[in-house]
């Protein structure tokens, strides 16, 4: 059976799929708020090269239900930890993978960690989950988490009156709507604190059965809410951007940034994004070598011809500038020059901090996608802030070298 026929027999429902080539090895795992609708994007057309590569490779695709998305999510994560597929790790990015940390203390609390600080957290002093793909994925599943079973984030009372510091026998705001079980007043013990990390640990290491089963006995109240969690946030956030990215064909954008480095050297950078995701493996930094530093306007045109030279590269279905009208005008003339036709917007410092950053676009730009880009401008702002960000990282590295 070809692949995408396999792929219209998916449930519609959340779970976790797999890729699979012929000799049954798994080359990617992915979770779903509908298997079916999710696993079908990879077959539209232009997708990213290297999804296009996975595809080619595959040869059956398998999957799992589960009964929410935050299952989903934590079954993602310990699958791909226990297999490592080749199509999750883009190469040596697997350090920017997201994590839950969970310190063997009194009173732990989780921790939300890039891979690259795992080093500070050796296993025989914490409990680790991931890798998770989202950050703010991973934010919104602990909240939900944090609702049933409730941590703090403050200091014990005991450990406050110990270091002769004052507190107050007022509880804090987190405690006020429940998501905090009054550490800070002393109004949980120890032993008790302890029960709700160990069920946050299990219901993190995918024994939701389990979990639910010993608290059937302990707290009904908790099975119940734990059997019957409403992840609509949840679901919110991941279907974010396929909802309003990809299935609206923006399945790459490209923001570029002009930086100087100390008024002399000029250097252009590009973040891509996937969806509302950073690509960082395909981020990429240009020496500007023709234009004078004082002219941006050159330095973009540029950078975005040298881009377009690597015929290698995906084309982008939309292009972000940090500007406003001239950048977009002067780029606008560029692609029409070479007959591309690339949606293009630009990201224009406001005279007023209130009202934000403002979207910038060619004339006659249709109002459909003037709708759709104010649709995504959480994701452009992100865009463009990841490009300004790579700017500098690459800038403060050459000053070091100089120096």
């Amino acid at each position: 059976m070809k692949l995408i026929d396999q792929a219209k027999k998916l449930p519609l429902s959340p779970g976790v799929y797999f890729f699979l080539n012929k000799k049954n090895e798994i080359l990617y795992i992915g979770r779903a708020v509908f298997l079916r609708k999710r696993v079908l994007n990879y077959f539209q057309k232009n997708i990213d090269s290297r999804v296009a590569e996975m595809i080619r490779s595959a040869s059956n695709i398998k999957f799992k239900k589960t009964g929410t998305l935050l299952e989903a999510v934590i079954l993602e994560a310990n699958l791909i930890k226990k297999h490592w597929p080749k199509y999750n790790v883009k190469e040596k990015d697997n350090r920017s993978f997201i994590y839950i940390v969970i310190p063997k203390t009194d009173y732990p609390k989780p921790i939300i960690v890039r891979g690259r600080e795992l080093e500070k957290f050796p296993s025989a002093t914490a409990k680790i989950f991931g890798p998770y793909q989202s950050l703010s994925l991973v934010k919104s599943a602990l909240k939900i988490i944090r609702k049933i079973f409730p941590y703090s984030t403050c200091l014990p009372a005991k450990a406050l009156a110990k270091a002769g510091r004052p507190f107050s026998d007022q509880p804090c705001f987190y405690y006020q709507i429940g998501l905090c079980p009054g550490l800070c007043i002393g109004a949980i013990s120890k032993k008790e604190y302890q029960k709700n990390i160990k069920n946050i640990i299990l219901l993190l290491s995918g024994q939701k059965n389990k979990l639910i089963k010993d608290l059937r006995k302990e707290n009904p109240e908790k099975a119940g809410a734990l059997k019957h969690i409403q992840d609509v946030a949840l679901i919110a956030e991941a279907e974010k951007g396929w909802a309003d990215v990809q299935n609206q064909g923006l399945k790459r954008i490209e923001a570029y940034d002009i930086s100087h480095l100390s008024g002399k050297e000029t250097y252009g950078s590009m973040a891509v994004f996937s969806g509302s995701e950073p690509e960082k493996s395909q981020y990429r930094l240009f020496k500007i070598k023709t234009a004078l530093p004082s002219d941006d306007l050159r330095a973009l045109e540029e950078m975005v011809l040298r881009r377009l030279k690597h015929k290698e590269w995906t084309l982008p279905d939309l292009i972000l500038i940090d500007g406003g009208s001239p950048q977009i005008n002067w780029i606008s003339d560029v692609l029409k020059s070479r007959r591309l036709n690339i949606p293009l917007v630009g990201l224009a410092k406001s005279a007023s901090r209130r009202s934000g950053d403002k979207l910038v676009f060619p004339p006659k730009t249709k109002k459909s996608f003037k709708e759709l880009a104010d649709s995504i401008k959480g994701i452009l702002l992100k865009s463009r802030d990841e490009a300004h960000r790579f700017a500098l990282k690459s800038s403060r590295r050459s000053r070091r070298r100089q120096f």
